[in-house]
């Protein structure tokens, strides 16, 4: 199990990372924990949910479901990535609302975006004999609290340093689906 654990560390960095910029990209309000919770909510659910279907189907996804996964993923999180580096970078108004809020549609792209390793790791447990449901909760978990850890971090970090900490949140989720694209 503890093979499972350190599979659950690697593939929640992503989700880590992208947490942080949820939290710094909070409109200089920052996330409240009940937000930082929600993201992890999403974030340990698709890695459980990716895992399972890996394990479940694996044997049955074709490589080119498996491209257009990643090409999907590269998509949003460059989409996301944009947008945030986009509304830092252009002026701000006075006592605006914050420019970003937790919405299903975003979290879920996130989500997805940063689960498809957790996809390819659900077959190969499947290949290894591992405890499919058991390992698919423990990747999960450790997703969920990663995720709560970075965007209160990013939280920190963007409630001080708004403008700079969206356009580094920014980066992250682009070169996060560069990452998923090369890989």
């Amino acid at each position: 199990m503890l093979s499972v654990l350190f599979l659950a560390l690697s593939l929640a960095i992503d989700a880590f990372a992208a947490a942080i910029c949820c939290g710094a990209n909070g409109g200089g309000r920052g996330l409240r924990l009940r937000d930082s919770l929600m993201v992890g909510l999403w974030f340990g659910g698709f890695q459980t949910g990716m895992t399972l279907i890996g394990g479940a189907f694996g044997d049955r996804l074709s490589q080119y479901l498996w491209r257009a996964g990643q090409l999907s993923a590269f998509g949003l999180l460059a989409f996301l990535g944009l947008r945030m580096v986009w509304e830092a970078l252009s002026p701000q108004r006075e006592n605006s609302t914050p420019r970003y809020e937790l919405r299903p549609l975003p979290l879920a792209a996130l989500a997805l975006a940063t689960s498809l390793d957790a996809l390819a790791a659900g077959v190969s447990l499947a290949y290894l004999g591992q405890a499919l449901i058991s390992s698919s909760l423990v990747i999960g978990a450790v997703a969920f609290l990663l995720s709560v850890t970075g965007g209160l971090l990013g939280q920190s970090a963007g409630s001080r340093l708004h403008q700079w900490a969206s356009l580094a949140g920014g980066a992250v989720l682009i070169a996060l689906g560069v990452k998923i694209l090369l890989t």
